[in-house]
Formats: structure tokens, C-alpha cells, sequence
């Protein structure tokens, strides 16, 4: 009779694991399938060393002149380039509010996008950061970073109120243009007139001889932007040129690759 118990049991115990392991199944194909959730713009806290690695940035590109970082968020890359000598400034508007604001904001956006990471960690390429607890660590120091540079440069045009369409800058003033995650990755919230008339205003700010590098070329769906060609088209009707670069920071599905305009 115990033996039969027993048994019992443990094909009970097989089918509720079997169970979970099928939700679980589940919830990993629907998330996959819908890719990154996201309601708004996040606020995007990155390193000068994750700024290298998806542009592809090399010491010569950023000796060329102004560097200028477009929504910018909470991310240490503007502050490290010019520790390093460079010129740099960042714009975001996000801006216009308090520092506290901003750095409340970030921390809340932390929070909230490490628990989704988490909970599709599965689909990501984790040969960079290592974990998501490394993950987190990272955005947490570089908006630490960020953080102490605006305070100690608060008097300065550094961090600049603005936003995409139209950026409060002169013409031809920056010889290097990055905008990251924000472009394309929000292809759902912001139509292919926003990036046309985004696009158009980042070469206007831009240098003749310059460049700009947008990555990368999904949308939060992990889909590629559907008008991409039809941009490029507008890009060079406009005198621009321009090139698919390969990005050296794994991590996103399909975002192996950034836009790069030459002028």
C-alpha cells in the first residue's frame, strides 16, 4: 500500500513540474515573441565603455572635435569623454527637471528594467555583462558617475535641455553625433515621420565631414525598423552617406549592427 502511495506522489510531483515547466515555456515563447516591454522612454544609464563597444568607437573619433551624446538619459559616457580630455555634451529632456528628478527617475528605471530583464534573461546574449546582477551594477555606477559630474559642472552648457525633432544647437557644430537607444528602438511609440524629421535634424547640427551613429536597428519588439531603407533613401537625397557598422556589444537580439551617416 506504501509502495502505491509513493507512487502515487511521485507521479503527481512529475506532473506539476511538468506543469511549470510548460508555463515557463509558455511565458518564454509570449516574451520572446513581444521582445522587451516598455511603456514610455526609458531613462538610459550607460558607461563610456558600453558607448565604445556599440559604436564602435575608436580614440580618433572622438579627437575630431565636439562630440555631442542625444538622449543622453542618465548615461556617464559625456562625463568620461571629457574626463578624458574630449569634448563632449548631452542632451536629453529630461534636462529641464531637477537633478533629483532625474536621478529618481533613474533609479526607478533600474529597478523596474532589471526585474523584466530577469524574467527573460534567456534571450539574451550575457558574454559581455556577464549576469544581471552585473548588468544592474553597471547602470547603477554609471548614473552614480553621471550624477556627480552634473553637480560638479552644474554652471556649465554641458547637459542641454532638448529634444528630438528639433535640438536647441547651431548648424554644423558636431563632428561626432551618437544617439542611443532611443531611435529606432521605439519604433512603435514614434512613426517614420519622427525619424525622417529626427534624422534631418541631427545632419543639420552635424559638421560637414562629420558623422552620426544610431544604434541600434530594432524596435523594443526585437524587429528591424521597417523603413530603414526608405531613410536611407531620404539620407541621401539630403548629401548624406551611409554605412551599417558592426557593434561589438552583444546583449540585445539582432542588434548586431548601428547606423552610421557620413556628411
Amino acid at each position: 500500500m506504501a509502495a502505491v502511495i509513493n507512487t502515487t506522489l511521485q507521479e503527481e510531483a512529475i506532473a506539476v513540474t511538468r506543469k511549470v515547466e510548460m508555463r515557463r515555456a509558455e511565458e518564454s515563447a509570449r516574451m520572446s515573441k513581444q521582445g522587451y516591454e516598455q511603456m514610455g522612454v526609458a531613462m538610459t544609464c550607460r558607461s563610456y565603455e558600453e558607448y565604445l563597444r556599440m559604436f564602435d568607437l575608436q580614440q580618433e573619433d572622438l579627437a575630431k572635435g565636439e562630440i555631442l551624446d542625444v538622449a543622453a538619459g542618465g548615461s556617464s559616457f559625456t562625463a568620461e569623454v571629457n574626463e578624458r580630455g574630449f569634448s563632449a555634451t548631452a542632451v536629453d529632456p529630461r534636462y529641464g527637471a531637477g537633478i533629483e528628478q532625474w536621478i529618481s527617475e533613474a533609479a526607478e528605471e533600474i529597478e523596474t528594467s532589471t526585474a523584466k530583464i530577469a524574467k527573460i534573461q534567456v534571450h539574451f546574449d550575457w558574454s559581455y555583462y556577464g549576469s544581471v546582477e552585473n548588468h544592474r551594477a553597471g547602470r547603477e555606477a554609471s548614473i552614480e558617475r553621471f550624477k556627480a559630474d552634473v553637480l560638479r559642472n552644474e554652471n556649465k552648457q554641458i547637459y542641454i535641455d532638448g529634444k528630438l525633432p528639433e535640438l536647441p544647437f547651431k548648424e554644423n557644430r558636431f563632428s561626432l553625433i551618437l544617439c542611443s537607444h532611443f531611435m529606432f528602438l521605439y519604433a512603435n511609440q514614434f512613426g517614420h515621420e519622427f525619424h525622417s524629421q529626427a534624422v534631418l535634424e541631427l545632419m543639420r547640427i552635424c559638421k560637414p565631414g562629420g558623422q552620426i551613429r544610431i544604434y541600434p536597428l530594432i524596435s523594443l519588439n526585437w524587429e528591424p525598423y521597417s523603413e530603414l531603407d526608405n531613410l536611407i533613401a531620404m539620407i541621401a537625397a539630403n548629401g548624406g552617406r551611409t554605412e551599417l557598422g558592426e557593434s561589438n556589444l552583444p546583449f540585445i537580439p539582432g542588434s548586431s549592427q548601428y547606423l552610421k551617416i557620413l556628411l
